[in-house]
């Protein structure tokens, strides 16, 4: 808590009213008074925080989302140097995903400017079921997240395991054919996971065991972009 206690309320109210919550639900989820829970879910709402549903429950409301797309995105500001410091320190193309549901999101890269290499463009969907960048992505998170994926995944429950315990991920050949990568996670200030760095390139290079080469430098890649 921050101290400011109308403030304090407020975020309590927005974050219980995430799935959607009718007066009673917002009273029960947050021990405030009948009064003041209604009074600070009224002015939220007046401010576009809150809105309403067809039910009549208070959910998130547009403003929110207005804020959050006009702030400054700090990791994808923070991960352009960082990938291009992987870029030039592996000789490979250097990338960050984050996930989306079933598929991860390639939201900044750095490529080789010559020779041999795997592109992957910035706003390039890839599938959440291979690669190393996706093991990353499932390894820290809930079973009931993984095991509805895991019948249509190229690794196993095995090796997210043995991802979490060496803190990196390896690939070959497991999205496509000639490829291999190294992935290493982004956590932010609490610990979780939130994205993976990675580095691609042709097996010819990277070899059958590319994070013997590549797994040291991906990881203090993805060190120096956590808790941003």
């Amino acid at each position: 808590m921050s101290g400011v206690g109308v403030l304090d309320k407020a975020i309590v109210i927005l974050e219980a009213c995430v799935d959607g919550a009718s007066l009673a639900e917002l009273v029960d989820r947050t021990k405030l008074p009948r009064a003041t829970a209604h009074r600070l879910a009224q002015a939220l709402e007046t401010h576009r925080m809150l809105v309403r549903d067809q039910q009549g429950r208070w959910r998130p409301g547009p403003r929110l989302g207005e804020l959050a797309n006009s702030a400054p995105d700090v990791l994808l500001t923070a991960a352009d140097p960082v990938l291009t410091a992987l870029r030039d320190q592996t000789g490979e193309s250097a990338q960050m995903y984050l996930r989306r549901a079933d598929e991860r999101l390639c939201v900044a890269a750095a490529e080789r400017a010559s020779g041999l290499r795997d592109t992957v463009p910035v706003g390039s969907v890839l599938p959440m079921t291979a690669g190393s960048a996706a093991q990353i992505l499932l390894a820290w998170e809930p079973p009931e997240a993984v095991l509805p994926l895991l019948p249509r995944c190229k690794f196993t429950a095995r090796t997210l395991a043995e991802v979490r315990r060496r803190g990196w991920a390896q690939s070959v050949a497991e999205r496509e054919a000639g490829v291999a990568s190294v992935s290493a996670p982004v956590r932010d200030r609490t610990g979780r996971v939130i994205a993976a760095v990675s580095v691609s390139g042709p097996i010819e290079r990277l070899g059958r065991r590319p994070g013997d080469r590549h797994a040291m430098a991906v990881v203090r890649g993805g060190q120096r972009l956590s808790g941003l």
